[in-house]
């Protein structure tokens, strides 16, 4: 069983006002809204992501270890890839009695389903937004899920190494060097003591199974997999696709969302390249958040039925079981 959340201002019947899917990363959850959300700049009321305008729902990626039944952890992790979350997040919506998402969006692993969601459903999804992510796993990532995989099999405080290991992936040396100017304190380099802050406070809300599940996910990307090539298999599609690359990226580099853009603007109207500037690499996604909503805006205005406006009615904000 996995859970959900939807913040709406449409207390009526979910699904009323348009509805946006949003995905969770790594080590994210279905929390993306409220005080304690990890995309509270970004959704919320009169936020970029309006819940006045829309009905947002974020599932758990089943055995992320989040807001579940402990034993409904995940421990045959390697049988387990993005297309298969992709349809478990379809059921979901099926359940919910949803047949179409004005948009899906999503960060790194979320970007990722997000794609699977929309190939997989082509004809259902109007605006597809991946960021800092690509529609199929590079040789580079692949190598990187391989290293984390090995941390986490292998060191006595697993979950604490492979995180401070993929800091050093989620974030550049620039970032690293403009923070700290080779401090010390405590007897260490600031940088060692916040690598092992990181890891620590990983380690005391997530849960090692989860860790290799999400970790393992990311190498499982490929949205042509027992298809067509990508170029056909985007051909069928008439959702809108809005790239949004970060230019610091070392783990999903901006040359290769840049590339797609490139096979798929001939043959595609609607489709827009956009780039985020930081020295944070990868998780400027989760920093950069007026660059994001300056990209974000134009696609979240307010939508219009055939007869007019959507009806809003007074905030909700849910988290319920399937």
């Amino acid at each position: 069983m996995s859970t959900y959340r939807y913040f709406t201002r449409n207390s009526a019947k979910i699904g009323t006002a348009p509805v946006v899917l949003v995905n969770h990363a790594l080590t994210g959850n279905s929390n993306v809204s409220g005080e304690t959300g990890w995309w509270k700049d970004l959704i919320g009321d009169n936020k970029t992501i309006n819940t006045r305008n829309f009905t947002v729902i974020a599932f758990n990626i089943p055995g992320n270890g989040f807001d579940i039944n402990p034993d409904n952890l995940i421990f045959n992790y390697k049988d387990y890839t993005v297309r298969d979350i992709a349809g478990i997040f379809w059921e979901g919506l099926r359940r919910l009695k949803i047949e179409n998402l004005f948009a899906v969006i999503g960060g790194s692993l979320g970007g990722a389903i997000a794609w699977e969601i929309s190939a997989s459903q082509p004809k259902k999804v109007t605006h597809l937004i991946p960021i800092a992510t690509d529609w199929k796993s590079t040789d580079w990532l692949i190598a990187n899920v391989k290293v984390q995989d090995n941390i986490l099999n292998n060191s006595d405080q697993p979950i604490a190494d492979a995180r401070q290991h993929a800091m050093l992936l989620y974030r550049t040396p620039q970032s690293f060097n403009q923070k700290f100017h080779r401090q010390q304190e405590y007897g260490n380099y600031s940088i060692e003591n916040w690598l092992f802050n990181h890891g620590e406070k990983l380690k005391s809300r997530f849960r090692l199974s989860s860790y290799k599940l999400m970790n393992h996910l990311l190498k499982t990307i490929d949205i042509t997999q027992n298809r067509t090539d990508f170029k056909s298999l985007l051909q069928k599609t008439e959702t809108n696709i809005h790239l949004i690359a970060v230019d610091t990226d070392a783990l999903f580099t901006a040359d290769q969302t840049l590339e797609t853009y490139e096979i798929l603007k001939p043959i595609k109207k609607n489709i827009t390249y956009h780039e985020i500037k930081s020295i944070h690499g990868h998780d400027a996604f989760l920093i950069e958040f007026e660059q994001l909503s300056s990209i974000l805006n134009p696609i979240f205005q307010i939508p219009k039925q055939q007869n007019g406006h959507y009806r809003l009615t007074p905030h909700i904000a849910k988290t319920l079981s399937l």
